[in-house]
């Protein structure tokens, strides 16, 4: 037994180590910059000033918009009775699978001033500014606020509001004294979560944003176009906030509503004018979705758009010939290289702080989840500053940790809930019987969390394949990912090839995703048969 603590305590440290040096140190390094510039004389200047004014304005407006819209379908998912909901639930979710720069590059193509909808109907406006960075911020973010928001309607108990409608309370009152407090703290952490995805992405905004800067695209040319790490270190810093509100809000606030049991599911009843608008909603959001990648798939084949519409494979053999195949082999290389360590370490992690107690698990869960308040820019900023002249700078292995960190809080908390969840008793009975925690780990824990462990491959996998946050700063021309070759090709005027490359991402994304639910379909059918062969042999 004091073997096993030792072990435990031993494990805890390494893992504890671990993230001292990738997280801890990375951003002291960068905020030791700030001694390299004047912070009042770039607060006061009119760049900065109109940059953060036009990121807070951006973030706020898209924000109200994209949860609204979030909320809208997540209702038409839970509380109506839509037709093919798990088709349209997954088809609300495809935006996530491309990099939020690909969105602001459909925008183009679609709206443009030789788009494809604009001269199809001779609109007369500029996509480019604040609507456009706007429209593309709420394709990019709302998939995740869709998503949070359906699991709170999802775990609702229907037994207050059937105890509303005996007592005759209108469907107004009912809203606003049931639905209303229990979605209220949820809601909040949703907008908070959406608000900083929006204020700390630079895709949309560099891509379609013209002469209307944000913080993150100031830094993102600071730092890449000048070399200012100082000046890039403050804007940073900056971004930091916003992140970092949205994370002690989540911890020490942590919804307790949704987490009781539900002792009655929600009841939909037969409403043809509710259903009928829900289809509607759905169906113009999905159309909306698609226009972008139909755009892309237009664009891909077609010589050069909008002068010569012939079919060719020309922008797919020049994409090869720049490279574009090397760079799509690194992004796998790095996204199976992420998925795996990232899926080892996360479980580590999460057994060592949900099945144990003490000082030491609950410190060690806290620096867990920090990655969520670090902006992808500035992590990988402050890894620039901190593995500057070692090894691993250059490599594909920065790559690798980097998104490793980046994306490492929400496949760990999959864990650790998932560990919770399990009979608090099970090490105990292992300890009684004399089997270690090693091989309770892994002939007891593994089997029952498949699903699990298949859920944190495709959420390294697919992130790791279209970021460009924390990977623009430290790729070279060795170890690029392919999504950042969507903003070389724009700024040669390659626009076909960019759509090729995002294509390229959206299929290699849809793959795994696809694949991974096969796997579990068939998990759960063994389940099943192994279930009913124990009913048998029972009776």
């Amino acid at each position: 037994m004091k073997n096993e603590n030792r072990k435990m305590i031993t494990a805890k440290s390494i893992i504890g180590l671990f993230f001292l040096v990738v997280i801890i140190m990375p951003l002291i390094t960068m905020l030791t910059h700030l001694k390299d510039v004047n912070i009042v004389a770039v607060i006061s200047s009119p760049q900065f000033s109109d940059a953060l004014k036009h990121s807070v304005i951006v973030s706020l407006t898209a924000t109200v918009l994209s949860v609204a819209l979030a909320y809208l379908l997540a209702w038409c998912i839970a509380r109506t009775n839509l037709c093919l909901k798990g088709s349209f639930s997954v088809l609300f979710t495809l935006p996530m699978l491309i990099p939020s720069i690909s969105h602001g590059m459909g925008l183009i193509i679609l709206l443009g001033e030789n788009g494809i909808l604009t001269n199809l109907f001779h609109l007369n406006f500029s996509i480019y500014g604040f609507w456009g960075i706007v429209i593309g911020s709420i394709l990019y973010s709302f998939p995740v606020a869709f998503l949070m928001i359906l699991d709170v309607l999802r775990y609702e108990d229907y037994v207050p509001y059937e105890a509303a409608n005996v007592l005759g309370i209108s469907r107004v009152r009912q809203f606003l004294s049931i639905t209303v407090p229990y979605i209220r703290k949820p809601m909040i952490s949703v907008v908070f979560a959406t608000f900083t995805l929006v204020v700390t992405d630079y895709g949309v905004p560099l891509m379609i944003g013209g002469q209307y800067s944000t913080l993150p695209v100031m830094m993102y040319q600071d730092v890449i176009g000048l070399l200012d790490f100082g000046k890039g270190s403050l804007i940073g810093l900056f971004l930091l906030v916003p992140a970092l509100l949205a994370f002690l809000f989540d911890f020490f606030n942590q919804d307790q509503s949704s987490q009781g049991f539900v002792t009655q599911a929600f009841e939909i009843t037969k409403n043809k004018l509710r259903d009928g608008i829900a289809c509607g909603v759905s169906i113009l959001t999905t159309i909306c979705i698609f226009l972008p990648i139909a755009a892309f798939g237009i664009l891909t084949f077609v010589k050069k758009y909008p002068i010569n519409m012939q079919f060719t494979f020309d922008n797919i053999l020049k994409s090869l010939d720049m490279k574009a195949g090397t760079y799509f082999m690194n992004s796998l290389i790095i996204a199976i290289s992420v998925s795996i360590i990232g899926v080892g370490i996360a479980y580590l992690t999460a057994y060592l702080t949900a099945r144990s107690k003490g000082k030491s698990a609950r410190l060690l869960h806290v620096i867990s989840i920090t990655s969520l308040a670090i902006p992808g820019l500035v992590l990988g900023l402050s890894y620039v500053l901190f593995f500057k002249g070692t090894i691993l700078h250059g490599t594909i292995a920065i790559l690798v940790l980097v998104n490793s960190i980046h994306f490492f809080a929400s496949p760990y908390l999959l864990a650790y809930n998932s560990f919770g969840k399990l009979n608090e008793n099970l090490e105990d009975v292992g300890t009684t019987l004399g089997i270690s925690r090693a091989r309770m780990l892994k002939d007891v824990f593994v089997p029952q969390m498949r699903d699990t462990l298949l859920e944190m491959f495709s959420y390294f996998f697919v992130n790791a394949m279209m970021t460009i946050s924390a990977v623009s700063f430290l790729s070279t021309v060795k170890n690029m990912p392919v999504a950042l070759l969507i903003t070389q090709f724009e700024a040669q005027m390659l626009i076909e090839c960019s759509a090729f490359v995002s294509l390229l991402i959206l299929a290699a994304n849809l793959i795994i995703k696809g694949t991974i639910y096969l796997l579990k379909q068939k998990n759960h059918k063994k389940e099943l048969r192994e279930e009913l062969s124990y009913d048998i042999n029972t009776k």
